[in-house]
């Protein structure tokens, strides 16, 4: 598997060229066997022919023992004009081309193309996850591959996801939109228009997000298709990879309490304020799809995580199918552990906690390795946190090793007014796993 990859990253830049080099070889054969037939009777009288007229020329202009040596001086220095304009005419060309095609594209065009030339031939990196977590895993990881494929959980019932819901009976959009702006390629504007959020006194607008409706309009265009409604939706954001719901059934969580209690919905768990013991989905013969199943099998590296743990990962992992895939997969899967707990799910956890919470919920072994941050946060920060309920996870390598998984340690962190994970130091770190 590494091998494999790490043969497409050599050959990237010559990568969907097989056609026109083919076309290419083809046409100099054909060339230089019509030369070679047609040199005689064709090309050779119009040679002699010029260089008749041009020994007559310069016969006329320089003396008879000079002559030459001008032809030779002539000679080169056409050669060299006729280069110089073909290589010119070339650029110009090229340049005409790319800009019609992307008029944003100035300067760097060669760096652009080889880039992304890149990009496309990076590892097959599968991403399985939901909420901000997801979304700044993905941040990172467009700048090693554009061969991400984000498998989003669809249990979110709150905000403008729970509106649309409740009035169009669709897929929630929420996390699929985040993780679609973090895969962008487009123009800040169009991104911060998907991102925008209407504020709570505009009528019936009221707490939707603008890329939230956008998705809600596609789907409505599609006929209710709301795969062929993403994929519309990721063309306009021009994304590095491709993003789908690990399912398209419409699915709910159930949570059964430590205390005995059973919620429904995701924000009703989140608010009920005790420790879950098992979550389940409703329905649970839900069918994960077709594209989620494709793209674990073909992977180089899954990655679960990070997210609020049984919100964000359990509730993919449960979706029938899913883990069978991930044990199936050749691929390094990794479970990234969060950098600071959710109050109302795993409060006070350690990673190990983490670890076993989703063991305990899921039939299977979906992840072979567990990345911890071992990087503290600032006392500033971890008293604000505190105010929250919110606590730094402890990285109990120990104890995560003793349940049967390889640990990986390190500074993942990144501290402003969140803590939460660096992408560009995740994603660095996950690649060399592969590299």
């Amino acid at each position: 598997m590494i091998r494999r990859y790490r043969l497409r990253k050599l050959w990237a830049p010559t990568a969907g060229f097989a056609k026109a080099v083919g076309a290419l070889v083809l046409g100099l054969v054909a060339f230089f066997l019509g030369l070679g037939l047609s040199f005689r009777t064709i090309i050779y009288p119009i040679l002699k022919w010029a260089n008749d007229q041009t020994s007559r020329a310069v016969g006329g202009i320089v003396a008879p023992e000079n002559v030459d040596t001008a032809k030779w001086a002539a000679g080169g220095a056409l050669l060299l004009l006729g280069f110089l304009l073909v290589v010119r005419a070339v650029q110009f060309t090229l340049r005409h081309i790319l800009e019609t095609l992307n008029p944003g594209t100035q300067s760097g065009r060669l760096d652009v193309y080889v880039r992304r030339q890149q990009l496309s031939q990076g590892p097959r990196i599968v991403a399985i996850g939901g909420g901000t977590g997801l979304s700044t895993l993905l941040r990172g990881l467009k700048h090693h591959t554009s061969n991400i494929t984000a498998i989003v959980t669809v249990t979110d019932d709150g905000g403008s996801s729970g509106k649309l819901i409740k009035d169009k009976g669709m897929i929630p959009p929420g996390d699929i939109r985040n993780c679609m702006v973090a895969l962008a390629d487009a123009e800040t504007s169009m991104t911060g228009l998907f991102q925008h959020r209407f504020k709570n006194d505009s009528g019936s607008l009221s707490g939707h997000s603008m890329g939230n409706l956008l998705i809600a309009a596609l789907v409505d265009q599609a006929k209710g298709d709301f795969e062929k409604a993403i994929e519309i939706a990721s063309d306009v954001l021009a994304i590095r990879g491709r993003v789908v719901p690990s399912t398209l059934f419409h699915v709910s969580l159930r949570a059964e309490l430590e205390d005995g209690r059973e919620i429904c919905g995701e924000t009703a768990i989140v608010q009920a304020g005790g420790h879950i013991r098992k979550l389940h989905l409703e329905p649970r013969e839900c069918k994960p799809t077709k594209e989620a199943l494709e793209a674990i099998r073909t992977a180089d590296l899954v990655v679960i995580g990070p997210g609020s743990v049984f919100t964000s990962i359990i509730p993919n992992l449960l979706v029938e199918g899913i883990v069978k895939a991930l044990e199936d997969s050749r691929a390094q899967k990794v479970y990234i552990c969060n950098v600071m707990t959710q109050p109302g799910e795993s409060d006070s956890f350690s990673a190990s906690q983490h670890v076993s919470a989703i063991l305990a919920n899921v039939t299977g072994h979906p992840f072979d390795i567990v990345l911890l941050n071992n990087a503290m946060p600032t006392t500033d920060a971890l008293k604000k946190y505190l105010e929250s309920d919110q606590h730094f996870v402890e990285a109990d390598i120990d104890r995560v090793r003793a349940l049967g998984f390889r640990a990986i340690q390190g500074n993942f962190m990144s501290e402003s007014d969140f803590v939460r994970h660096n992408p560009m130091k995740l994603a660095a770190r996950l690649i060399s796993l592969i590299e």
